[in-house]
């Protein structure tokens, strides 16, 4: 089965997403400046709402995946309580200046998660150097799912690189999350040229593919049939 995340900012998305077939969600607050991070009342609301996982994003701020003491005092804050609800994975991501991986501040994140498992987000995207990226984060443990757009705008312009990215994921324990500019109707085509085993959602399933809208149960529904087809 592929599995399907879509984005959730409200209990009510959740609540569509999952009644349309999503098998997860990512929650953010603020979509419209990429996802930040939500409020614990949120969270625990979420959890509480959905029987799907809930995969919680922290992000301090939108101006870059660059962070400095401050930000990572933050994030790691907010990790450490996230890490106390029934949410069931981080979404996190951080750049060194270089467009390398920023692997002392994930190591930092991975000890305050104590056990949960993390998804690198799009950050990764702005990395100088994809599979030399992708090669550092297998070497922590902890992170399960990389979501990427294969470094483009969007990840339909990206088929040969997310294709050379699910090739060097085979027999590791992360899984390659596509997203970004997929849509419902691009979808099945997608999966079959590239060999994905997971995508992601945001506007592609919101009504009028609006980012600001609401999640869409019927576009979802129409996702799910056709990966299950």
């Amino acid at each position: 089965m592929i599995l399907l995340e879509v984005i959730a900012t409200t209990v009510a998305d959740a609540r569509a997403a999952e009644r349309g077939g999503a098998n997860r969600i990512e929650l953010v607050t603020a979509m419209g400046e990429g996802g930040l991070t939500p409020s614990i009342g949120l969270i625990e609301a979420v959890v509480g709402a959905v029987g799907i996982p809930v995969n919680v994003i922290v992000r301090p701020h939108s101006r870059s995946f660059v962070y400095d003491a401050d930000d990572y005092a933050v994030m790691l804050r907010d990790v450490r309580a996230i890490a106390k609800t029934r949410a069931n994975a981080i979404v996190v991501g951080m750049l060194r200046d270089n467009g390398d991986i920023d692997t002392g501040g994930l190591s930092r994140v991975v000890d305050a998660a104590d056990g949960m498992p993390l998804t690198f987000h799009r950050a990764f995207d702005g990395a100088r150097d994809l599979p030399a990226a992708f090669d550092t984060l297998l070497g922590f443990d902890a992170i399960t799912n990389v979501l990427t757009s294969g470094g483009e705008q969007s990840v339909l312009q990206a088929e040969k690189t997310i294709a050379s990215l699910v090739a060097r994921s085979t027999g590791t324990r992360c899984t390659i999350l596509a997203g970004a500019g997929l849509t419902v109707e691009a979808v099945a085509p997608f999966v079959r040229s590239t060999g994905v085993r997971a995508v992601h959602f945001g506007s592609g399933v919101r009504i009028g593919g609006k980012g600001l809208a609401p999640v869409d149960e019927a576009a979802v529904a129409r996702v799910r049939a056709l990966l299950d087809a």
